[in-house]
This record gives C-alpha cells, structure tokens and sequence, in this order.
C-alpha cells in the first residue's frame, strides 16, 4: 500500500527534473538549426590600385567568411534577400538578420583613402537586427552569435583594408615617399566596421519582453487541464459515483442510473460552457492590465477552441481509465508540455528530442496560436494556421477517443459500481 504510491511520486518527479532541468541547463551546448538570415546588399566598388582599377565587393567576401565562420552544426545561416528577410522576421520564422547595406564597399573605400587624405569619413555599417517578438532568450543568441562572427570578420577586413593603403601608398619610381600611416590611422583601419544593434518591429510597452504570450497560453492549458479534473470530479460526486467531502463531514449521493457516455457528454457539455467564460475572463484581465490585444475577438475564439480541445481529451482520459488519467494528463500536458513549448528557451535551443515533442504536444501549438495573435498581427504564416488546425486535430481525437470508449464500456456492461476487492 505504501510501496506504489511512493513508486508512482519517483517516477512522476523524475520525468519532472529529466524534463526541466535539461531544457535550460546549456542551451549553447544544445544549440541547432537556429535560424538567422544574411542580407548582402552591397553593390561593390571600384578602387585603384598600382595605376589600375580593379572591381571589390567586401560584401561577398564578409558573406563566404560568415558561412564559413559560424557552425553550421548550430546556425541555420539563410543567405536571402532583404524582402525575404523581411517576410520572415515578419512571420517569426527567424530570429534575426545580419544585414549588409548596399554602399558597404564603397564606404570602406571611403575610409581607406580618408585615412590618408583630409576630410570627415565615417565607418561602414552592418546591422544585426533582433527578432524581440520570436522571443528574449532567442534574442540573446543572435547577439552572442552576431557579435562574436562580425568581431572575427571585422579583424579580417581591417587587415585586408590596411594592406590595401599601404599598397597604394607604397612609393612610386622616381616619387617621394609617402607619409608612414600614424598609429591612430592605424587603429581606425584595423577596426573598419561599426556593427549596430537593432530591433525589428520592437514589442509595445505591456508584454513583459515577450513572455506575455507564454503565460497566456499556459493559462489556457492550466484551464483546460484543472477544469477537465474539477468537472469530472464534482459531476461525478452529483452523480453519486464518488463523495463530497466537507471538512469532517462528507455527502454521497445514490449512484444515478446512466450511462457513461451521456455522462461524459455532460461533462463535455459542462466544459464547453466553462471554456468560453474562461476565455472572456482571461481576455477582460488582459485589458485590465493593458495587455496590448489588437484582435480581441480572434484571441477569444482561439483561447476558447484551445480549452475545449484539451479539456476534452483530458476528460476523455479520465473516462478510459478513472483516476490514473490525473496523471496521464499531468505528464501530456504540463510534464512534457511546458518544457516543449518553445515560449521561454527556444526549440532550437534545447535538446532535439524537445523538438519532436513540440511537433505534437498541445503546449507548442497553444503557444504558436497565441504569439501569432499578440505579436504577428495574427498571421497565418506566424503560426496560426499551424496551431489552428493542431488544436482542431488534437479536439477530434479527444472526442473519439472518449466516444468509443465510452461507448465500448457500455456495450459491454462494464458500468460504474463499486468493485470492492477481495
């Protein structure tokens, strides 16, 4: 009697530490297919050199120096067009871009001969832009990972640059020889490059850095989940299946005739309701605490659809194998949800076993939902479609699930009694 209940404890808080203590104990070491876009714009230039002219393009060579420098066991370096870029950054797909701008050579040849000709010059810029609405901590790695990639191209390119003045300031025939670069000339030269830091399409003032879409959707799960279990309990204490304690005191009522699947069906029906004065409470907070929330409705409606689906399936659980589905639902929707979903550390940056939970557990697609509705101006591309469609899929096989097997137990008479043991 002692045994198993201390058994069951070990086992369900080991999944637990396995599951959240290895998400976020190295996400560097964890690290793959994290996708950031490359942008090259640069035109090139043309510079003279030894009495020639000869065609640069800095761009290129910092592109085939960045594909060749970051791991590409860790980075999913994409090599694509600003519009697309755009597009992408748009739709969350990935969190952030290395752009290079279209003068690029032209302003580091501006810089080469400003070194040893008069004038105000200015160094060239690459822009590390950071996705904040893909979330804070995939914000960190693009500018761990940017700056220590451009900090080594930008070493590389002060070399070829200050190798280049001196080849056109070495003396000519018969000419006086040059000015020596000073040592100030020297240092501007070695460090060509300003990289500059900036925010796509930055999140308003009442999203908690990203992490409100989150807790949103953890809200939506935890009502799924706690509610599936306070309807199934207190409809089964109403229909004398189980007690109702009070304190010292209990109540328990003669067992209603009826069938298990019109007493899931009432449950389900109970659910339903539940689900959509949940969603409006949770939206009403939300104004409340000026949560900026552009579409109301959609959040409404999906928040609803999203307490429906898992409260069903967890119900359904409950109804296939009594009081171990507490359990099952614990482990499907938080143990292995939380971890997988994606909205604190991203997927990339976890285990790649974390990865194939988030193709399927409801906590991933929640979130998706959720995040494409606050942050993406509820795009499909964001995540929506995704999420939409998941949660529809995950509410079907909730409702066979719980169908059939109703339905079976009833087909073979298995009702609910009391089964004392021997």
């Amino acid at each position: 009697m002692l045994l198993f209940p201390i058994g069951v404890l070990t086992l369900l808080t080991t999944l637990l530490g396995i599951m959240y203590l290895d998400y976020v104990a190295d996400p560097e070491k964890n690290l793959h297919d994290f996708p950031i876009a490359l942008v090259n714009q640069d035109v090139g230039d043309t510079i003279t050199t030894a009495d020639k002219q000869q065609q640069v393009n800095f761009g290129n060579q910092i592109t085939a120096a960045l594909a060749q420098g970051i791991p590409a066991d860790k980075v999913d370096l994409r090599v694509i067009s600003i519009n697309e870029a755009e597009r992408q950054l748009q739709s969350g797909r990935i969190y952030g871009a290395i752009v290079i701008p279209s003068d690029f050579s032209k302003r580091l040849g501006i810089l080469g001969v400003g070194s040893v000709i008069p004038g105000d010059i200015q160094r060239p810029i690459i822009t590390l832009q950071t996705n904040p609405r893909a979330g804070t901590f995939g914000t960190q790695i693009v500018l761990r990972v940017g700056n220590e990639a451009l900090t080594e191209v930008n070493t590389q390119v002060g070399k070829q640059l200050t190798d280049q003045v001196n080849a056109q300031l070495a003396p000519k025939p018969g000419a006086a020889p040059a000015p020596a670069l000073s040592g100030a000339t020297r240092v501007a030269l070695a460090d060509p490059i300003q990289v500059v830091t900036q925010q796509y399409h930055p999140l308003p003032h009442g999203t908690g850095q990203g992490l409100t879409a989150f807790f949103y959707a953890l809200l939506l799960l935890l009502a799924g989940v706690v509610g599936a279990m306070v309807i199934h309990t207190m409809i089964d204490a109403q229909l004398g299946f189980v007690p109702t304690e009070y304190g010292p005191w209990y109540v328990h009522y003669p067992p209603t005739p009826i069938s298990r699947i019109k007493t899931l069906l009432i449950k389900w029906g109970v659910l339903i309701v539940a689900a959509n004065i949940v969603s409006a409470v949770f939206l009403v907070v939300g104004e409340v605490l000026d949560m900026p929330i552009d579409h109301p409705l959609a959040l409404f409606l999906y928040s609803a659809l999203a307490i429906i689906a898992v409260g069903v399936t967890g119900l359904s659980m409950l109804a296939a194998i009594g009081s171990a589905g507490l359990l099952v639902n614990l482990i499907l929707f938080v143990i292995l949800g939380l971890p997988s979903s994606g909205g604190t550390v991203p997927i990339e940056a976890t285990p790649k076993y974390f990865g194939w939970l988030a193709s399927f557990e409801p906590m991933h697609q929640v979130f998706l939902g959720v995040r494409s509705i606050l942050y993406f101006d509820a795009s499909s591309d964001a995540g929506l479609t995704r999420a939409l469609w998941m949660t529809i899929f995950g509410l079907a096989v909730g409702l066979v699930f719980g169908a059939v097997i109703t339905r079976y137990y009833d087909r073979k008479g298995l009702h609910r009694s009391n089964r004392a043991r021997p």
